[in-house]
């Protein structure tokens, strides 16, 4: 369990990132703010980017938590963009600050756990090749990564659920459409 201090200390950044760009946030502002004095904050963390990183692992740990199984590839994207829904203006800080890639890397992994939760819900019980099974994580992996960087590159300005959804009911139609036009022949 984390620290009383280490807790003051999240807790603070993230309410900064909520009012202002990374940039403009300093280990100074943080210990002003929590009333520590600076060499608390160096005791828990050598410096911003590993304050960064210690908060958006929790945060993909605790998503993880949240989805042992996933029913659908909906639901998968869903989850996915829940990590990113939760604080809307502390990700978009992030991700257009110079820790993106620390944000980047870790979302990535979100969406290969979500997929991968997903096909290993969908095939339980049934025997594959696990070559093709990786191809089909990767494949939908970058999808839902393109998909969500896409949608924060124009400011999470849609309902990037509502499109994802379409977009599958799109695809179970022109699937649909191709097995019937296939018995046809």
């Amino acid at each position: 369990m984390p620290s009383f201090t280490k807790k003051a200390i999240k807790e603070t950044f993230i309410a900064l990132l909520n009012d202002r760009p990374l940039n403009r946030i300093t280990v100074k502002d943080i210990v002003e703010k929590c009333g520590i004095n600076r060499n608390s904050f160096y005791y828990h963390y050598e410096d911003l980017p590993a304050l960064i990183e210690e908060i958006i692992v929790e945060q993909v740990e605790e998503l993880i938590a949240s989805y042992p199984t996933i029913d659908s590839l909906e639901d998968c994207f869903d989850a996915a963009i829940s990590f990113v829904k939760k604080n809307r203006r502390p990700v978009l800080h992030l991700y257009n600050s110079l820790s993106r890639d620390v944000f980047e890397r870790h979302l990535m992994g979100v969406c290969r756990y979500v997929v991968t939760t997903y096909l290993d819900t969908a095939f339980a019980g049934q025997e594959g090749k696990e070559e093709e099974k990786e191809m089909l994580i990767r494949y939908h992996k970058c999808a839902c990564f393109g998909h969500v960087v896409d949608w924060l590159d124009s400011g999470m300005k849609d309902d990037i659920s509502a499109y994802f959804h379409h977009i599958y009911e799109m695809k179970l139609g022109w699937e649909a459409e191709a097995i019937l036009s296939g018995r046809k022949n």
